[in-house]
């Protein structure tokens, strides 16, 4: 009896349960229809609150992450944001726009400059652009500056860090783990398997991260003087000598930073919102006192993602992977395959393949690279756009390309090529353990990550990295018609700012996404200009979770400057952690860099390490 009493109190559980999850899904669907109609637009001011990073391509998020109850890093797509500025800048219904830059989390230089140029038009159109944060670093203040007035909080702070930091090694760990790192590569400057190698950085490693990063650095400088030039000289100082700066105003912060221009007021928010309120209107509401437009709203309402026109765009973001992936990581088979679809439909003129990705998978970037080829075997031609990074695996799925479009700041190059695989020969000493077994040739059970790999299995894998290398530099040579020993030169891992890749012609012209696109249409002889943008189309998942997420908060970031140059001990846990499983846990052949924004590189999900997949990557 007491059996049955619990199996009965089982099923009346697992009963309710389903009606709670049909109940839930009934009514999430219903608020997700009812929200799914657009917000009718009135008068008021645009609200642009970068609540956490602009990217090229938002990545999935996942619905279990969502039921757990972790918080969702906000995402705001690039040309989402720019697409509401800039209709915003002749739309009457808009008074003005504000910047909430308060948990901006960053975006690149690149991106940033692309978001800032579209300020700049709104501000030429007459349209009020105003900034707030509590504290401004480098990424929130290039951004900041180009707004027309400039507001902080009186007890924060600009504090500009400049481009550089620290990388983590792991030599000394692995050594006392007993863990080996077999590395191969080409490359003199391919430094992203030093840390496996290395308690510090190589004379090379170090020169060409000083450059990349005094570029970097040069780029941010003028993009500021630029939007603020009244700041100039106070900018400058600030980098020279901050600490001198804040002394001379006291110790007090904010006033340096009005004293220097680098603001226009210091208050709290209250203040700013009754200034929203001067520009925009009253609103009969206590937290938000101004008649408020959302800029989700404002972009649902305009919908640019729907456009159809005979330009094709196609966006490789994040890292390279081999097989399908959702958006925010470029999985090769899905790249094709919208490439593929959208050349199929025989509706495309020209086809624009905007890059933001430090590479990856070597085969993953050739199976990208034939799509694109098909593609100018149809008749279209290819236009390449960089943005933040178009690097090693990125610069690859870029050479078929008729022309290349880059920024002064996006880090390119890095043509060079690695392979790297753990063994724990070592750690198993260390416990008293061992391996043996029996072989029938020289490859049989290669490769050993137990006893090590062999000698005639180092060769092989070392021959292909040096047979992916002479492949590469060979489709930069044709692509930028270079001799290959010119290419060499460049090459070897190195990595560029997009300044000097243009002097080096890996690069053709400065621009962005707007420019490539009017390349390409010159070069189809059209004058539409009109896009379609290949993407995936989101699945009733993705749709249920966005409309879940909704207008949630993001997950918190720092509210004030000094906060911002310290990044949460998790954020750098899970950087190093990243990291570290897409080199040991990736392809064993990479072209990838390692050296580019940790930012732009999302890891990637554990591949098979068998031993034909990796020759096949060469």
């Amino acid at each position: 009896m007491r059996f049955v009493r619990a199996v009965w109190k089982l099923l009346v559980g697992v009963k309710d349960a389903l009606v709670l999850l049909a109940m839930l899904l009934f009514f999430g669907l219903l608020w997700a229809g009812l929200k799914a109609a657009p917000t009718p637009i009135g008068d008021g001011v645009l609200l642009v609150e970068l609540d956490g990073s602009l990217v090229e391509q938002p990545a999935r998020q996942s619905a279990s992450g969502l039921v757990a109850g972790g918080p969702l890093t906000r995402e705001h797509r690039l040309r989402d944001v720019v697409a509401a500025v800039d209709a915003a800048a002749t739309d009457d219904r808009v008074k003005a726009i504000a910047l909430d830059l308060e948990k901006f989390v960053g975006g690149g230089q690149s991106a940033i400059a692309t978001l800032g140029e579209a300020l700049d038009r709104a501000r030429k159109a007459g349209k009020p652009v105003l900034a707030y944060a509590t504290g401004y670093t480098d990424d929130s203040y290039q951004l900041g500056a180009h707004a027309s007035e400039v507001w902080m909080n009186p007890l924060g702070a600009v504090a500009i860090a400049g481009p550089g930091g620290n990388n983590l090694y792991f030599k000394g760990l692995f050594d006392k783990l007993g863990v080996t790192a077999n590395v191969y590569r080409v490359g003199t400057y391919k430094a992203a398997v030093e840390p496996f190698t290395r308690s510090d950085m190589s004379p090379e490693a170090r020169a060409n991260a000083q450059g990349l990063a005094g570029a970097m650095l040069e780029t941010w400088r003028d993009d500021v003087h630029r939007a603020r030039p009244a700041a100039a000289r106070s900018i400058d100082a600030y980098l020279r000598d901050p600490v001198a700066a804040v002394r001379a105003a006291g110790g007090d912060f904010a006033r340096a930073a009005l004293a220097g221009k680098l603001i226009d007021h210091a208050a709290e928010r209250h203040a700013f919102n009754a200034r929203l309120a001067e520009l925009g209107g009253s609103a009969d509401h206590e937290a938000v006192p101004y008649r408020q437009i959302k800029l989700a709203d404002y972009v649902r309402a305009l919908d640019p993602n729907s456009a159809r026109g005979p330009i094709g765009v196609v966006t490789v973001a994040g890292t390279i992977l081999d097989g399908e992936a959702g958006p925010g990581s470029a999985g090769g088979d899905s790249i094709a395959k919208l490439i593929d679809e959208g050349v199929a439909s025989g509706k495309l003129k020209a086809l624009v393949v905007r890059i933001d990705s430090p590479g990856g998978s070597v085969m993953a970037s050739e199976v990208i690279r034939g799509a694109i080829l098909n593609a100018k075997a149809k008749g279209l031609p290819v236009v390449a756009s960089m943005g933040n990074v178009a690097a090693s695996g990125g610069y690859w799925v870029a050479t078929p390309a008729d022309a290349i479009f880059a920024e002064p700041s996006t880090i390119t190059g890095s043509i060079g090529v690695f392979g790297i695989l753990p063994s724990f020969q070592g750690s198993m000493a260390k416990l008293g353990l061992a391996a043996d077994g029996v072989r029938t040739t020289p490859l049989s059970g290669e490769p050993d990550l137990l006893n090590g790999p062999s000698p005639a299995a180092g060769a092989l894998i070392q021959a292909g990295v040096e047979s992916v290398y002479r492949r590469f530099i060979a489709l930069v040579a044709a692509s930028r018609h270079k001799s290959l020993a010119e290419v060499d030169r460049i090459a070897q891992g190195r990595v560029w700012d997009g300044g000097t890749a243009r002097q080096l012609g890996l690069v053709d012209q400065f621009g962005g996404l707007d420019e490539a696109i009017a390349k390409a249409a010159a070069l189809a002889k059209t004058d539409d200009t009109g896009v379609t943008w290949l993407d995936q189309r989101p699945s009733f998942e993705d749709r249920l979770v966005e409309m879940l997420a909704g207008g949630d908060a993001a997950e918190s970031g720092p509210t004030d400057a000094f906060a911002a140059l310290s990044p949460a001990p998790t954020a750098v846990l899970a950087r190093v952690i990243g990291e570290v499983s897409a080199i040991l846990a990736g392809p064993s052949i990479q072209v990838r860099c390692l050296d580019c924004p940790p930012g732009s590189v999302r890891p990637p999900s554990p591949q098979s390490m068998n031993w034909w997949r990796l020759l096949s990557a060469a």
